[in-house]
């Protein structure tokens, strides 16, 4: 048995957790924040038998999709007035990280 811990960008955490839901995936969901954007995750725990671990990983990828977007550097509030404030740069964002741990043992209650 595999315990997949799945760190998914808000904007596909509605298509990925439907694909599981409809291929009978059960999950734990956990609200969590983005390091570098600050922007919203969802991280999703995911038990699941060794022979069905490709299936629910494709399920991941199929609904994380990464896409570029914009952002600024500083934030506004930290820049000094008249100083010299740089344009976006263009990042990538969204997808997924997927972490497969092995499971030891399992109980439900």
């Amino acid at each position: 048995m595999k315990l997949v811990v799945t760190v998914i960008h808000d904007r596909d955490k509605h298509r990925t957790m439907d694909g599981l839901r409809s291929a009978g995936f059960k999950f734990t969901q956990v609200a969590s924040t983005g390091g570098f954007l600050r922007e919203g995750n969802v991280t999703l725990l995911i038990g699941t038998e060794d022979d069905e671990l490709e299936t629910l990983l494709s399920l991941v990828r199929e609904g994380c999709k990464t896409r570029e977007q914009y952002v600024n550097l500083l934030p506004p509030d930290t820049s000094q007035v008249g100083a010299f404030i740089p344009s976006p740069v263009k990042v990538l964002v969204g997808g997924a990280i997927a972490f497969v741990l092995d499971v030891e043992r399992f109980e439900r209650f």
